[in-house]
């Protein structure tokens, strides 16, 4: 899905759509997840791990395959809408395998940490492998390429146990799950975790613009993503390290004061290396963020209302990253690809004052 994401707007560029065109086109890979959110976590209820991986493995297999051998726009975006949905599914079903398995609450955090490296390791891979495809083969080569790896997916899982079963849901939890919003802390939490999430879609966003606009080749285009890609999996690596000397707030409120510089002087870095080091930077400052963010809200809600929490956090998240692909290529049109920087830069740096009011949640 990542590779995708990054090959199908710079195919939709170089045949001539506009900045608006491609905002749309990123905006497709969060759309189907929006609504498959709460399905698919009563599906993975039902069947377990390998059904719903299975099934997002075809899914997002067929996405690949239907660019490779038409790749126009319409199909780009049907391409998308496939990679995107099977994404979300397959992700919850995994995190609701790992945290069944988990004996503990130790071990479940330890579990998920783990996982946290796993969706920034793919952001390193697809982009770089799809770019260096692109510029010796082609973009039907690269999306063969795409078409190819979630079948390593289920090569992983294919002999996995099953966990118990779990207990029954609620029907009425998609109800009860705003009910949360009343909760200051927790609805001040999810504006900060809407903050970096929307400065994470921005930068996967603008730099292929960025990019196509300075002349920069695709496979260095995917090199500057795969930086930030490995630069936020390296941090996440260090992240039981700063927990120790460092709260959730406080580690918040620095990365989003670091991401609203760096965001400033993004468009001021010309140069592939210069994009590159930026690039190292934000995947830093906006990679340990995840982990803080599902610490607090962990300690925010009472146990039976965690899941409820989780549920609500990816659908509002997944909203977001529909609608602000269109408003930074909206943005991009009419004032350039380095004010929508700017925008974003000064929006994050405000919003680290919810960061730092964060210091009352804690319990």
């Amino acid at each position: 899905m990542t590779g995708m994401r990054m090959a199908a707007p710079l195919l939709a560029l170089r045949q001539g759509y506009s900045a608006a065109m491609v905002g749309v086109l990123l905006a497709l890979f969060a759309l189907t997840q929006v609504f498959l959110a709460l399905p698919s976590g009563r599906y993975a209820d039902k069947h377990g791990l390998k059904r719903p991986v299975m099934l997002s493995v075809l899914a997002s297999s067929l996405g690949g395959i239907l660019a490779s051998v038409w790749p126009v726009f319409p199909v780009l975006c049907v391409s998308a809408l496939l990679c995107g949905g099977a994404t979300g599914v397959a992700i919850i079903a995994l995190q609701r395998h790992v945290g069944r398995l988990s004996r503990d609450v130790h071990e479940m955090r330890l579990s998920y940490s783990w996982l946290a490296i796993g969706p920034a390791a793919s952001n390193f891979i697809g982009p770089l492998a799809a770019g260096l495809l692109i510029d010796a083969s082609g973009f039907p080569a690269a999306f063969a390429l795409l078409a190819v790896l979630p079948w390593l997916a289920w090569f992983a899982v294919r002999h996995e146990a099953p966990t118990p079963d779990a207990e029954s849901v609620s029907t009425n939890a998609s109800q009860r799950a705003w009910d949360l919003l009343a909760e200051p802390g927790f609805r001040r939490l999810l504006i900060v975790n809407w903050f970096l999430s929307a400065s994470w879609d921005l930068h996967t966003f603008v730099v292929p613009l960025l990019g196509h606009e300075r002349g920069i080749s695709a496979s260095a285009i995917g090199a500057i993503l795969g930086g930030f890609a490995l630069c936020a999996a390296l941090i996440r690596m260090v992240l039981p390290w700063l927990a120790k000397h460092w709260l959730e707030w406080q580690v918040i409120t620095l990365a989003m004061l670091l991401t609203s510089v760096l965001l400033a002087l993004y468009p001021l870095a010309h140069a592939a290396w210069a994009m590159g080091m930026m690039s190292a930077l934000l995947g830093l400052s906006l990679g340990s963020v995840q982990p803080m963010v599902m610490s607090s809200l962990h300690q925010l809600l009472p146990p039976d209302r965690q899941g409820e929490g989780l549920g609500l956090r990816l659908m509002l998240i997944n909203a977001s990253s529909v609608a602000m692909p269109m408003l930074f290529g909206s943005l991009g049109a009419w004032l350039g690809v380095a004010a929508v920087f700017w925008c974003g830069s000064a929006t994050v740096g405000a919003g680290s004052r919810l960061a730092w009011q964060m210091k009352t949640n804690r319990h």
